[in-house]
């Protein structure tokens, strides 16, 4: 049954306001797989969320069963009913009319009862098509039994995305999957607005459960709380964790997610702390950060909790002579490497502990390759300092890495720069840093080194180092020595692929490192203060990015309801 009535002027003088027909509104559809989550909750800061980052109107549209109750628990004063006189007249047929509500999140509330009827396509289609004159998001708020009922699954076929709700149970995923399946059924074979979030409850371990599904979906809730407590309990109780997960899906909504990637380079990425240091002073939030190598190491720290001052503090510990000296740890024989890693593993465990993934407070992606078919593998749970040992593990100077019955080594041999970890996480806006030089940025630097040495290098000079070879001879690590032609020769054949990266990248920061030794850690101030330079130069094209509005606010006045006082 279609809904013959339109949306009339308002009777209590409330302002009309309708959305421009250039931009369609986006329908989402929240499905609840488990009776323990707060799907009130959940619900209301999401679009409470929504309304803050973006200035957009949001409805929610919350249907509930006439004889089970309310899908939640009641607003209390946490809203005010208003008298929208063409409710009654809109809202016929199958739903029976409900209180349209102000929030004071700022979003409307509309709960719908339905009939013991189903709900027709025709129904649904009609209410939307009325709501979507006023509003740019329309979240519809249902529970999803074992076996759902067909309004439920024509409400999540019919939305741009749904996102399905449960815990990381055994249980919870088996209902995911007839979910899944009774929606390709319904629509035919098509699946891909299906989004999955897992929800932790408060004080939960966030590796709970480890299956395949956890492991492919980027969306989690950490420290929900419980469905059990009511609405004014769960406010207080809400942590920092929570209401950033609940931001971070609010952004992914709107095409807002901000991601960071980090490339390879050994010492030469250090610089990335110094960009880091910009963004956090400029107050941009990044959603997401991805890494390969020495992106991977300081690209953990932050997902960590680290802020730049304290990773700063953290690279200092390596500064002077032999600061690089507490990272080896030789290998004999020297079969498959010089190195096995465990230094560098160990260092990073001082500061992350034996963190896993679903731990951090900012999802993090850690790139290897996969030494067997020599593909990118991308870490997103388990150990974090595990991931990050086989991202680090430089072939020819590293052994490499076994995790799982594979080998890794370096991720930046396969994926120097990870925008594309981050675009498959669903990050629409992507700064990337690339302090791998180009090559042509290495032969100027290369013959600037030549030059420097000719002009530096006096006729006594020369003599000592002829006479006392020991530095040249004995430091595999000093100039023109095994490593560092490893080192040049690696990152030499990475220019093209980390520029075919960056060209996926919105931003992308260069500091200027080509004149720099790639294994040169005794000075990472100077690398700190590059990636500064570099990232103060290009904050307002950083600021713009991340601040665009994929909303036109002209097209919008107040909502249907206008401003309330």
């Amino acid at each position: 049954m279609k809904f013959e009535q339109s949306f009339e002027e308002p009777q209590r003088g409330f302002a009309r306001a309708t959305l421009s027909q250039s931009r369609r509104p986006q329908t989402i559809s929240l499905g609840f797989l488990s009776k323990d989550l707060p799907a009130t909750t959940i619900t209301g800061e999401l679009a409470q969320s929504l309304c803050a980052e973006m200035g957009a109107s949001v409805v929610v549209l919350r249907v509930q069963r006439s004889e089970a109750g309310s899908l939640g628990t009641e607003l209390g004063d946490q809203a005010t009913v208003v008298d929208w006189a063409p409710c009654e007249s809109v809202l016929q047929g199958q739903f029976r009319p409900g209180s349209l509500v102000r929030t004071q999140g700022g979003y409307d509330l509309l709960n719908l009862s339905s009939s013991s009827h189903w709900v027709s396509p025709d129904g649904i289609s009609s209410l939307w098509n009325q709501l979507s004159r006023y509003y740019h998001h329309i979240l519809v708020e249902v529970a999803v039994d074992e076996t759902p009922e067909a309004f439920t699954l024509e409400f999540l076929a019919r939305s741009d995305v749904a996102f399905l709700f449960l815990r990381p149970s055994l249980e919870d995923v088996l209902h995911l999957q007839r979910v899944t399946a009774a929606v390709c059924a319904r629509d035919h074979n098509d699946t891909s607005r299906l989004k999955s979030v897992f929800c932790w409850l408060d004080r939960e371990s966030g590796e709970s459960l480890d299956a395949p599904t956890v492991k492919m979906s980027s969306r989690m809730l950490r420290d929900c709380p419980s469905a059990s407590s009511n609405e004014v309990a769960n406010s207080s109780r809400r942590t920092n964790r929570f209401s950033a997960d609940v931001r971070r899906l609010a952004r992914e909504i709107s095409r807002r997610l901000v991601g960071l990637a980090l490339s390879s380079g050994a010492a030469k990425g250090f610089a990335h702390i110094g960009v880091i240091q910009v963004l956090e002073e400029n107050g941009i939030e990044v959603d997401a950060v991805a890494g390969a190598s020495i992106g991977a190491y300081i690209g953990a720290v932050w997902a960590f909790g680290c802020d730049g001052t304290e990773m700063e503090r953290l690279a200092r510990e390596l500064e002077g002579r032999w600061g690089f000296w507490r990272l080896f740890d030789p290998v004999f024989p020297p079969r498959q490497g010089f190195l096995r890693g465990f230094a560098l593993r160990q260092r990073l465990m001082r500061t992350i502990g034996a963190a896993r993934f679903a731990d951090l407070p900012r999802p993090l992606r850690v790139i290897a390759g996969n030494l067997g078919s020599l593909e990118p593998t991308v870490f997103a749970t388990g150990e974090v300092a595990a991931a990050v040992h086989a991202s680090t593990a430089v072939p020819g100077i590293c052994v490499p890495v076994s995790l799982n019955g594979e080998s890794y080594i370096d991720g930046g041999i396969v994926d120097p720069v990870p925008v594309d970890a981050l675009r498959e996480m669903g990050v629409a806006r992507v700064i990337a840093v690339n302090v791998i030089p180009t090559t042509e940025r290495m032969k100027i630097a290369f013959e600037a080194d030549r030059e420097r040495a000719r002009q530096q290098g006096a006729r006594r000079h020369r003599w000592f180092r002829k006479a006392f070879p020991l530095e040249q001879q004995l430091n595999y690590f000093a100039q023109g020595n095994l490593f560092e032609i490893l080192a040049r020769s690696i990152h030499g054949a990475q220019v093209q692929l980390a520029e075919a990266s960056c060209r996926m990248a919105d931003v992308v920061l260069r500091p200027d490192t080509g004149d720099d030794r790639w294994l040169d850690c005794r000075n990472p101030g100077k690398f700190i203060a590059l990636g500064r330079q570099t990232a103060e130069e290009q904050i307002e094209q950083i600021k713009a990015l991340v601040q665009k509005k994929q909303i036109e606010h002209e097209e919008l006045a107040a909502g249907p309801l206008g401003n309330l006082a």
